[in-house]
């Protein structure tokens, strides 16, 4: 993901909450609806969110230490798993309360022309705002569906403003179905029963985007095709004849680290090795330009141990083997 890309997503994100949550509050004051106190509160935090999402770009721009030697990509993961823990408790966990107190005690909602133009409102903010992440997305998903999108994104900003956006969409929806039959029946449960249904969808979302940026956090490999690229990069027939194990992480959305061990000729030379371990270095960042933290480790290849095949059991950092040459 380009950072202006997500970038662009997330502060259009923003400005459309946090008008939306200024409207839905002013019409909770003049209405007494609570779907639109509930609404009020989900785009308040939304809009938390987002400035999260906004913090967590910029902290991972920031240099290696040498306390930190592979940098801060991952703050990009963390900022975005603390938005699932706020979507769900401020979000969902608000609006389920709100339901239930509105479905124990309802009341008649009054002036409402304030909740419904109010609704109408969020409902067009938020479909622009859902038309730019969209728009942002489809440069990026290439053939992927939209759930293989949201599962497999190593940037975890696009999905998040897109299951945001089609959270707060949904839950309009159900808050102006809510208040419609509240004021058809005069039944305030209505209202109610459609905050529960909002604060219900939020905590699904959350959960979606916990387990997700979960996976991120916990470290996930480059995807086959980067994978594919970079093994063939790797081998050139000649000094590196074989790839004998490799493994990939991302440090961040954009920064990949591949390890690998790789094999030789027995006789080829010191000199001879070397210059082609850093000739395969480069090749690998031609082909997957985010492949900044490169190791190559040199072995003779052997066809009994490789027919052995590798050990399921073998620690991916620990020791090799005694005797295990390749």
């Amino acid at each position: 993901m380009s950072a202006s890309g997500g970038t662009k997503a997330i502060v259009a994100a923003l400005a459309a909450n946090l008008a939306i949550a200024v409207a839905k509050f002013v019409a909770f004051l003049f209405s007494g609806s609570s779907s639109m106190l509930a609404e009020s509160v989900h785009s308040l935090a939304d809009s938390g969110n987002q400035g999260l999402l906004l913090v967590g770009g910029k902290k991972a721009k920031r240099e290696a230490t040498p306390q930190h030697p592979f940098g801060y990509g991952r703050e990009r993961y963390i900022y975005a798993f603390l938005v699932s823990i706020i979507l769900f408790s401020v979000g969902g966990m608000f609006a389920l309360y709100e339901g239930y107190e509105k479905i124990k005690h309802p009341h008649e909602i009054t002036h409402w022309y304030w909740p419904v133009g109010v609704l109408v409102f969020a409902i067009i903010a938020e479909t622009f705002s859902f038309r730019t992440a969209i728009k942002e997305s489809n440069a990026l998903r290439g053939k992927k569906s939209w759930s293989e999108f949201v599962r497999h994104s190593k940037a975890p900003e696009l999905p998040v403003v897109l299951l945001e956006d089609l959270g707060a969409l949904v839950g309009l929806v159900l808050a102006l179905v809510g208040v419609s039959l509240a004021l058809a029946t005069g039944d305030g449960v209505w209202d109610g029963i459609g905050t529960l249904c909002i604060g219900v969808l939020l905590i699904l979302i959350a959960i979606v985007l916990a387990i997700e940026t979960k996976s991120l956090l916990l470290g996930e490999a480059a995807g086959l095709e980067e994978v594919g690229k970079i093994e063939a990069a790797i081998v050139d027939g000649d000094t590196v004849t074989g790839i004998i194990h490799m493994r990939t992480l991302h440090l961040g959305p954009e920064e990949l680290l591949v390890a690998a061990k790789v094999a030789v000729r027995h006789d080829d030379t010191a000199t001879e090795i070397a210059a082609a371990i850093d000739a395969a270095e480069s090749r690998i960042r031609a082909a997957v330009p985010i492949a900044r933290v490169i190791y190559l480790e040199p072995d003779i290849y052997s066809e009994t141990e490789a027919a052995r095949g590798a050990d399921p059991e073998a620690s991916p950092g620990g020791p090799a083997p005694e005797g295990a040459g390749h």
